[in-house]
């Protein structure tokens, strides 16, 4: 059956909800990647966290804390750029509750559309995350509902470990990554690896993460000495777009028990990687994924290799693809023509 533009298509909730013994997320490909294998000379693996039914990692965290927090809520509230939204509206429609999701006026209209067809309500505020965030814990506190962070919370640290867990099933006894790339928004990915590292005795693994100037919280504060806040969000990477990293984060980047290397890639960077993952791995991702990925196709990880912060010849490099869900062919046309006029 074809569906034509016009047509509305709606998502039920579920005939049974989810219980505690379910996870909401599930076990993502672990896949090499021959290409970028090529490029840096050592093999590359890509845990593929847009294949999450939410399209990306954030439904790994999100979805325990609403599991711990709000089964038996009236509702739940979540600010965000995007994915924590689409996770939480996920976790609430398979748990057969409430999800009101506060989102910035930058956020793509097709995930308005993703978010309403999972029968979240939808609110508008402001222009970066953190106007909506102020009003998703004001909704908390005058409407009775559960807040959802999409970021800074144990529990979403908690469930986002599991990636690291799973990586590690798939590449067998024996087998530790040279280093993690992955982006950083907010810093619960990153918290989440941390956790994940030690958790399966792989706390001497380097973390490369990767930011957009403009949307770089957390590499501002590294060079401060302390946690900062942007004066604002610039760059295109919008899911990245947190003015302050959460304060775990900022203490791992500075923590001796692991090592945190905060880099910057620009938009154009995070977008050519994007383009070029599109070309080679046939896999559609967006702008905040691309960052990561920018740091093999732009040559950043044979700068942190010559320069000795990253092993010559380390064991495999592991790729955090987050995925996303704000991006499809329109979106990356609109990108592709606004940083091309910059």
């Amino acid at each position: 059956m074809h569906l034509e533009q016009r047509d509305v298509v709606r998502i039920f909730p579920p005939t049974t909800c989810s219980t505690m013994d379910e996870h909401l997320h599930v076990n993502t490909p672990l896949l090499e990647s021959v290409a970028m294998s090529k490029r840096v000379g050592t093999a590359v693996y890509l845990k593929m966290e847009n294949s999450q039914p939410s399209g990306s990692f954030k439904i790994r965290g999100i979805g325990h804390l609403c599991q711990q927090l709000a089964s038996t809520s009236k509702g739940i509230v979540c600010s965000s750029g995007g994915n924590a939204g689409m996770a939480a509206a996920y976790a609430a429609r398979k748990m057969c509750v409430p999800a009101t999701i506060v989102i910035p006026s930058s956020t793509p209209h097709l995930v308005v559309q993703r978010l309403r067809d999972q029968g979240a309500t939808v609110k508008i505020v402001g222009k970066i995350w953190d106007d909506a965030n102020a009003e998703a814990l004001r909704l908390a506190q005058t409407e009775g509902l559960t807040y959802v962070s999409p970021f800074d919370h144990p529990l979403i640290w908690q469930g986002h470990s599991s990636v690291i867990t799973e990586a590690a099933s798939s590449l067998g006894p024996g087998v530790k990554p040279g280093a993690v790339l992955l982006s950083v928004g907010g810093g619960g990915l990153l918290c989440g690896v941390v956790q994940g590292l030690k958790n399966v005795g792989w706390a001497d693994v380097p973390i490369i993460a990767v930011e957009t100037a403009g949307a770089d919280c957390l590499n501002a504060s590294v060079k401060a000495g302390r946690r900062v806040t942007l004066d604002d969000i610039t760059s295109e990477a919008k899911c990245l777009g947190a003015k302050t990293v959460c304060q775990q984060a900022f203490e791992y980047s500075r923590s001796k028990e692991v090592t945190v290397i905060s880099e910057v890639v620009t938009d154009r960077q995070a977008l050519h990687a994007l383009e070029t993952f599109l070309d080679e791995e046939r896999v559609l991702v967006e702008m905040a994924c691309g960052a990561a990925l920018a740091a093999v196709y732009s040559g950043l990880v044979h700068r942190l290799q010559a320069e000795g912060r990253v092993a010559a010849h380390p064991g495999p490099l592991l790729v955090i693809v987050c995925g996303g869900s704000g991006i499809d062919l329109e979106q990356l046309f609109l990108l592709k023509r606004k940083l091309e006029k910059e």
